[in-house]
């Protein structure tokens, strides 16, 4: 060592503390006596919490009275003709048919699925015509004749041929794609009331069932078809 600069044996020399590491979230996890499988459940029930909050606040803002209004977006009060009655609601610019027909008029009866017309469950009637309702906005339909599942029940509250067919033939498994099926068939058996089961596959052919009961379902059309 130099002489410039002598070491004083006399002063003691502080060290710092060393640093151990706790084991973070997994070591509290064993001091807490809990199991590896209530933690990994919590995770997931808090996960599965916060992408609903998400949903529910962002992608469907405006469409509970609790929320408010997506911004830029102005409600619009319209007439709607759904199942042979007109209905006055709300509407915002950018809402789908789907929206408005499950959360402001409660006819839950459509289904969401893939929300991107892909996978049929929201199928519903205009003017007749088969429509993807997640990707039809409400505003389009103002002055057409909209149709859901629950249009279909009987003055005395029957079933539609084809909703009884579907009973009769044990169609639906899950029976979440169930209404976007009978709608597609509905519209398919009022333009022709004798298809050929290769007409009703085509037909069909918008509606994905993730059970793969797809004969179920064309052997209940073809059983409507006969008993009409």
């Amino acid at each position: 060592m130099s002489d410039n600069n002598p070491i004083d044996l006399a002063t003691p020399v502080l060290l710092p503390e060393p640093r151990y590491d706790t084991g973070g979230a997994v070591a509290a996890l064993g001091r807490s006596k809990a199991s590896r499988r209530s933690f990994i459940k919590g995770v997931i029930a808090s996960g599965a919490a916060a992408s609903s909050a998400s949903y529910v606040f962002g992608g469907l803002a405006g469409c509970t009275p609790e929320q408010a209004a997506t911004p830029g977006g102005v409600e619009r009060l319209m007439s709607l003709n759904v199942n042979g009655e007109v209905r006055r609601v709300d509407v915002l610019p950018n809402e789908t048919l789907a929206m408005t027909l499950r959360y402001k008029l409660n006819l839950t009866g459509t289904k969401l699925g893939c929300d991107r017309g892909e996978c049929g469950a929201c199928t519903v009637l205009v003017d007749g015509i088969p429509n993807y309702s997640c990707s039809t906005l409400t505003h389009t339909v103002r002055d057409k004749a909209v149709r859901t599942i629950e249009g279909l029940e009987g003055p005395n509250g029957d079933l539609h041929p084809v909703q009884q067919a579907m009973i009769d033939e044990l169609g639906p498994q899950c029976g979440f794609c169930t209404p976007g099926q009978i709608m597609s068939a509905v519209a398919l058996l009022e333009r022709n009331s004798s298809p050929t089961r290769d007409e009703v596959r085509h037909a069909m052919s918008g509606n994905l069932c993730r059970c793969g009961a797809y004969d179920h379902y064309l052997n209940a059309v073809m059983r409507a078809a006969q008993s009409a």
